[in-house]
């Protein structure tokens, strides 16, 4: 049951997100970005915290296999490595507002600023509800709720970290990459 609601819930968010990268796209090719714009994101430090963030996945695929191999130790170790690199990112999605912010590159300052903010703040939006999640799961096995390798809550959470890396590694592509490979 777990598992084929998550898959709704992300078959749901999935078309979400295809809405606001199409949105993007559109904004994109019909009213153009200012050129300023684009330079001004910073590719090389966000890719540093997209490779965090995948690995994330990783981390959490671990948590989940030690999960169930019965081995509740590693799978705390692995539970408190995935929220730190998912804090990170948040971290660096922050640091990178911060500096856009004081190129006065904003919300409300252009087409580029609204499109950029809202796509790429939903997806903080969803890693941070992530985060949260993680958090209560990695509380309940430090209470014993996951001693027995018999739940699929862990694999089902898994479902929504993943799919939300997967976003990421479009989102990234779609507003850091290709804008240098076209002329947007």
């Amino acid at each position: 049951m777990n598992k084929t609601m998550m898959k709704l819930v992300i078959g749901t968010e999935g078309m979400f997100f295809v809405c606001l990268i199409m949105a993007y796209i559109y904004m994109a090719f019909n009213t153009g970005y200012e050129p300023h714009e684009l330079q001004a994101l910073d590719i090389k430090k966000t890719g540093i915290f997209t490779i965090i963030l995948l690995a994330s996945s990783f981390t959490f695929w671990m948590a989940d296999k030690n999960y169930k191999n019965g081995k509740i130790k590693n799978l705390k170790i692995w539970l408190i490595i995935t929220i730190l690199f998912g804090v990170i990112f948040l971290v660096g999605q922050g640091k990178e507002y911060w500096r856009l912010i004081n190129d006065h590159i904003t919300l409300g300052s252009s087409v580029f600023g609204t499109s950029f903010y809202t796509l790429t703040g939903f997806h903080g939006f969803h890693v941070f509800v992530g985060l949260i999640i993680l958090s209560i799961i990695l509380l309940l096995t430090f209470l014993g709720n996951f001693n027995k390798a018999n739940s699929n809550v862990i694999t089902s959470v898994g479902y929504y970290w993943h799919f939300v890396d997967v976003v990421w590694i479009v989102v990234f592509t779609v507003v850091y990459v290709l804008p240098h490979f076209t002329n947007i």
